[in-house]
């Protein structure tokens, strides 16, 4: 779900060993757009990344010599997988808190600096950069001149899966970058699809995640689904998590193991599995696994590198199920983020607390934003929303 990569039928697993604050707003709920992007340096596929769409390869004449073993092993795959039902739920719903907006402010290698007219002026670590941003209804603060230095502007398709490219104001930057977020060190990268390697909105689950593993007293085990370049894999591990990151997409896998060797973090405890997200939770279900944070961060549409298909409002009740039974029984917590529907974060929240009837705990959703901070990130400004989200936890 999140260039078409191959995917194994077992993933290969490999072992190396900025400030948000939150309010709680009472009120109507909030209608969310097309907020966050489908793509990044790669597809994101039925169980991947963000980015580029697969494309079928081509079968040369030597592959043809193997038809016959072709053929039935193409056979095989088409036996259809006994279909994993939908557990009926019984029990209390999870106590509940809405609506919630977790709001993340700037850090010193990012900001938003200003909005509007459709389009953000973003700051990137050492660079400022111009991106569509449908939900900028509103018109910019800062004067045409500000805009008009920034170093890139994406231009073209508009659309969240629109290819397009990078305009330079000056001599082409080069293709990444250093960045820090929460002490973890990774590469900003600009991509045909306007992303640049991050998603900083989501600074907020992971300085929640991160202050929860540091209080647990022990080794929490995490599970990164659609893990896209990995930087919450990297934060989860040096808070001192055993991270499982899972995402369809080779390309991905690859940016986030060199976000690890930037960091020079190969000794964390971090398993890089490449293969669709469902298969891989239903089978961690078949063997018993339990970890004790899931984070999962689906793609509205998907189309795997097996022809595996994801559409969210289709999908998605059976994956939270999934999550659920292999989720840790004690001290446990399931972070769901949704980007770019059109629906209210009720749609979601209401789906959360029937997956987790009688679990207990706390259900809380809402949406993520992110404030303007100006040019010299410390003028307040206006708020803008880029995601839905919900969060149960069991304590």
């Amino acid at each position: 779900m999140k260039d078409k990569n191959r995917r194994q039928k077992k993933g290969p697993a490999v072992t190396g060993a900025a400030r948000s604050g939150e309010r709680v707003r009472q009120g109507s709920p909030i209608r969310n757009g097309d907020a966050k992007p489908q793509a990044g340096a790669v597809a994101k596929h039925a169980g991947g990344s963000r980015g580029e769409p697969s494309r079928r390869k081509d079968v040369g004449a030597a592959a043809a010599k193997t038809v016959p073993e072709r053929v039935s092993r193409a056979a095989a795959s088409q036996v259809p997988e006994p279909q994993r039902k939908l557990i009926v739920r019984t029990g209390d719903k999870p106590a509940e808190r809405v609506p919630v907006i977790l709001e993340t402010a700037g850090t010193d290698d990012y900001r938003l600096i200003d909005s509007g007219a459709g389009e953000k002026l973003e700051q990137y670590g050492p660079y400022r950069i111009v991106r569509p941003e449908a939900q900028a209804l509103w018109p910019r603060s800062l004067p045409a001149s500000v805009w008009e230095k920034a170093d890139a502007v994406f231009t073209g398709d508009t659309d969240e899966d629109g290819m397009g490219r990078w305009r330079f104001s000056g001599d082409a930057l080069g293709e990444t970058w250093p960045m820090r977020l929460l002490d973890t060190d990774f590469h900003g990268r600009f991509t045909a699809f306007r992303h640049v390697g991050v998603f900083p909105e989501q600074l907020a689950h992971w300085s929640w995640m991160k202050a929860r593993i540091e209080a647990a007293g022990r080794p929490l085990k995490v599970l990164n689904l659609f893990g896209y370049t990995g930087v919450a894999s990297l934060v989860a591990a040096r808070a001192g998590a055993e991270v499982t990151h899972v995402d369809a997409s080779k390309k991905a896998i690859g940016w986030a193991r060199e976000n690890q060797a930037l960091g020079r973090g190969e000794a964390l405890p971090i398993r890089w599995i490449c293969e669709d997200a469902m298969k891989f939770i239903l089978r961690e279900e078949r063997r018993g696994s339990r970890y004790d944070i899931i984070l999962a961060d689906p793609p509205k549409f998907g189309r795997g590198p097996n022809g595996e298909v994801w559409q969210l409002f289709d999908s998605l009740p059976l994956m939270l199920d999934v999550c659920r039974e292999i989720l840790a029984p004690d001290d446990a917590a399931l972070v769901l983020t949704a980007y770019s529907i059109r629906a209210s974060f009720y749609s979601i929240h209401e789906l959360m607390r029937e997956t987790m009837r009688g679990r207990g705990g706390l259900v809380e959703s809402g949406e993520l934003v992110i404030r303007e901070g100006g040019t010299d990130g410390r003028t307040t400004g206006r708020a803008l929303s880029t995601s839905l989200f919900s969060r149960w936890t069991s304590a």
